[in-house]
């Protein structure tokens, strides 16, 4: 594998960049299709040559879905970002997880005033599809989300507290919100300590519940004290938390995001099969409560069917009280 170029890009929250060419990224893999233990894959391709701006400057990521509870670490060189893009899972057995895509600054380059895109041959994108990974046996993918682990390095107690200063000094957010973040975490972690898991409902063996919901249909949060009938003390229902950030959305209406049916676990790369669970729009984890200071990841979060219930749009609701005013 070639090493890293040594000037790096620093790139920040806002900056323009180009997806470079297939065979520039190509160079900088080992024969696994990754650098420095990330994988490129095959769902990037489709970016080479297009530009987009940089959401944030990766500082720490988490992990779940494994024996252990959570895992919080830092990529060894410093030189992730993330842009506004999100893994399709078409390559990888279909996967619903959509994960955030991220990218080494050496698969990027940043945009010059007046510059134009570089064309990209398809047979170049072929080229390097050729040489990526995807599964390493049966029901066992190689991606990104399987690798996380690998490609960082678990954050000490010290590390962690630490890290707050680095989103600032990353712009991924002003002092105000860095504050913000800190009393959220630490009102939890007290909470915690003093009341145990929040949300824990009694209940040993947790209860399923089917909506069959779609992309698009209109639900709506049931109640905390509903949504505690169904969860056992650690604030699980069927292995899945709800967690302290999702007790705002109690009563709140949202529309389906999509269906999660199969998801690739962090760290393994298994394939594990979901029942019953959607995705909401605009529902997304910035783990402030767990992670100190939060987290680049923003995964969406995981909604049991059983904690929601099936509601009329605002429009049609809106539609339906004209219609009853016009009749009376």
């Amino acid at each position: 594998m070639l090493t890293m170029d040594p000037t790096r890009l620093n790139l920040r929250p806002g900056d323009w960049v180009e997806v470079r060419h297939p065979k520039e990224i190509s160079d900088t893999l080992d024969e696994a299709g990754t650098l420095d233990k990330l994988p490129f894959m095959p769902e990037m391709l489709a970016y080479c040559g297009r530009r987009f701006r940089v959401n944030l400057r990766v500082v720490k990521v988490c992990a779940s879905g494994m024996k252990t509870l959570m895992f919080l670490g830092e990529f060894r060189n410093d030189d992730v970002v993330v842009l506004d893009l999100r893994c399709t899972g078409a390559d990888h057995g279909g996967c619903q997880k959509a994960c955030v895509i991220f990218w080494r600054e050496a698969w990027l380059r940043r945009v010059e005033n007046g510059s134009q895109p570089i064309p990209v041959e398809p047979a170049a994108i072929e080229q390097l599809r050729s040489r990526l990974k995807t599964s390493i046996g049966p029901n066992k993918y190689f991606c990104q989300a399987s690798e996380l682990v690998k490609a960082t390095r678990k954050l000490t107690r010290f590390g962690k507290y630490c890290r707050w200063f680095g989103e600032i000094r990353a712009q991924n957010c002003n002092p105000l919100e860095m504050v913000r973040r800190m009393g959220i975490f630490a009102f939890w972690k007290l909470r915690y300590i003093l009341f145990g898991p929040y949300a824990a409902g009694n209940l040993k063996s947790t209860p399923g519940g089917k909506l069959n919901l779609q992309r698009g249909e209109w639900v709506e949060v049931k109640p905390m004290a509903s949504i505690r009938a169904t969860l056992d003390k650690h604030a699980n229902n069927r292995g899945l938390w709800f967690s302290p950030a999702m007790r705002s959305m109690c009563g709140q209406r949202r529309r389906v995001e999509r269906r999660i049916e199969k998801l690739i676990v962090d760290g393994t790369g298994e394939m594990r099969t979901m029942k019953d669970t959607v995705f909401l729009e605009g529902s997304l984890c910035g783990c402030p409560h767990i992670a100190f200071g939060g987290c680049s990841r923003c995964e969406f979060v995981y909604w049991r069917e059983i904690w929601l219930r099936r509601v009329n749009s605002p429009t049609a609701r809106s539609n339906q009280l004209i219609e009853n005013e016009s009749r009376t």
